[in-house]
């Protein structure tokens, strides 16, 4: 990965979360607050990974999108199976919007985020606030976010299951390490596709990659997002595989896929209460909202027509 962007400041917070000391780290770009909020979700299968193998990413975020980024090391499997990461990813994002001044950051603009399994995290983690209460959330980005379970799988798990990286029977190993027993698949906290209802979410946008095991899932989920009345963007990046946004300033469409994602987390969006209701005149709807389900960059990736908004300017 090429250097990442610079941004004003990195800092480190330690919390009391639901199974000990949490860690949070806080990215806070140049300029003047208060900034929008980003909690961030880092992937790899809820078994690997940490805030450093992000760093880059959440750098690129912060100051591409001129938000306080603040990722969370939640709790990993094996060790600690399912709910436990989730559990940490809820508990960090209400103590992030809460905090969120003492973070130079408004708590009226705040979306989650994540990459893969961390894409997961953002997703229930907006579905838990909107059912159990927590923070107005103007969006959640998720870039090629793992879905649903892998039985009885997609066409993308076949045409992907190996030889771009990320396998099948890796996501099957991910799974048998991130849960306690097979049945725990159908849970919506582990697999949102399996929701039986996303209406009033905060609006998402949805990056997919054309070579990829997950890229169904991740599609289908933003089509049933959109069914159920969810503004929301997909897009499709040809020619790259699972996890190709570490590689921003080396591939093109790394770059373009996190413009894409910094331009999204800058515009308008609304925000919306664990009801689903519009919460805030500050965060107002935005004609850039047209999503009609997966866009022209299925065949292109030249980011210049308006995409969804997620955090809205003062």
């Amino acid at each position: 990965m090429a250097s990442p962007a610079e941004i004003a400041e990195v800092r480190e917070r330690t919390i009391d979360g639901p199974g000990g000391p949490l860690r949070i780290r806080i990215y806070t770009p140049h300029g003047t607050g208060p900034f929008p909020l980003l909690v961030f979700f880092h992937g790899s299968g809820f078994v690997l990974c940490s805030l450093d193998t992000h760093d880059g990413m959440c750098r690129n975020l912060c100051a591409g999108a001129g938000c306080v980024v603040a990722s969370v090391d939640y709790r990993l499997a094996p060790e600690h199976k399912f709910p436990a990461g989730i559990d940490d990813c809820l508990y960090a994002t209400r103590w992030a919007a809460a905090h969120a001044a003492e973070l130079g950051a408004n708590p009226m603009r705040v979306a989650v985020a994540g990459d893969s399994a961390g894409a997961t995290m953002a997703a229930v983690a907006a579905l838990r606030v909107r059912d159990e209460g927590g923070p107005s959330l103007c969006g959640q980005l998720l870039l090629y976010p793992v879905t649903d379970y892998h039985t009885p799988g997609t066409p993308s798990y076949e045409e992907n299951a190996e030889g771009y990286g990320l396998t099948r029977d890796t996501m099957k190993w991910f799974w048998d390490h991130y849960l306690r027993h097979p049945s725990e698949g159908a849970h919506p906290h582990a697999s949102p596709l399996r929701a039986p209802d996303l209406s009033g979410l905060p609006s998402a946008l949805v990056i997919t990659a054309e070579y990829d095991p997950l890229r169904d899932e991740g599609e289908f989920y933003a089509e049933k997002l959109k069914a159920a009345g969810v503004p929301t963007a997909v897009t499709r990046y040809n020619g790259v595989n699972h996890g190709f946004m570490f590689w921003v300033g080396v591939v093109d469409k790394a770059g373009a896929a996190m413009s894409e994602a910094c331009h999204g987390c800058a515009t308008p969006s609304p925000a919306r209460d664990s009801g689903g209701r519009s919460t805030s005149k500050v965060c107002a709807p935005d004609q850039s909202w047209g999503s009609s389900g997966l866009n022209s960059e299925r065949q292109s990736t030249d980011v210049d027509e308006p995409k969804l908004a997620l955090l809205s300017p003062v």
